[in-house]
Formats: C-alpha cells, sequence, structure tokens
C-alpha cells in the first residue's frame, strides 16, 4: 500500500484509539520517542531507525482487530500547517 521505503521520515504524529488494557503500554512506548500532545497523540522530531523501533514495539501490544493506532510521517517538523482551537493538554502551547 504505501512507498515508504524511499524516504527518510524524520517527523511523526501517532494517534491511537486502544483497548483499556493497553493503553498505559501504548502510552509509555510512544512517550520513550515522541512528545505528548493531546490525550491519544504525540508528535515529534524522530529518526528513522527509532521510528522503525517505535513501529515494532508497538506491533507488539496491539491487538490488530480490537486497536487502531495511525502513525502520519513527514520529512521535517515544518512542512506541515497547523490550526488548533479549544483547549491543549500540550504545555509547549502555552509557550507560544
Amino acid at each position: 500500500m504505501s512507498t515508504d521505503k524511499n524516504f527518510n521520515y524524520n517527523y511523526a504524529f501517532v494517534f491511537y484509539d486502544i483497548n483499556e488494557k493497553r493503553v498505559a503500554k501504548i502510552f509509555k512506548i510512544c512517550k520513550k520517542y515522541l512528545v505528548h500532545y493531546q490525550k491519544s497523540v504525540f508528535r515529534g522530531d524522530i529518526t528513522p531507525s527509532k521510528l522503525i523501533a517505535l513501529k515494532n514495539e508497538l506491533k507488539k501490544i496491539i491487538v490488530e482487530d480490537e486497536d487502531f493506532v495511525c502513525i502520519v510521517k513527514l520529512l521535517n517538523g515544518n512542512v506541515f500547517g497547523e490550526e488548533v482551537m479549544g483547549i491543549s493538554e500540550s504545555s509547549e502551547d502555552l509557550f507560544l
């Protein structure tokens, strides 16, 4: 479905909806690699090798017919526009 092998992605967003039994484990894994942004959302700079490690760790925990994980991969953190409305849990927003 994808041709990701041709790109070295260096920025990622992770969104997830996980069974309660596994939420803490998924949160902890994502926190190792990315910045917690909002509830079940993480984002940040990541090396291609760490992105592979993140995906491998997530695959070991999730149950594919119960859980949902989406990883949006970007070449860098400067290639997208962002518009935030409402309350954000991110402490980064307090300094913008």
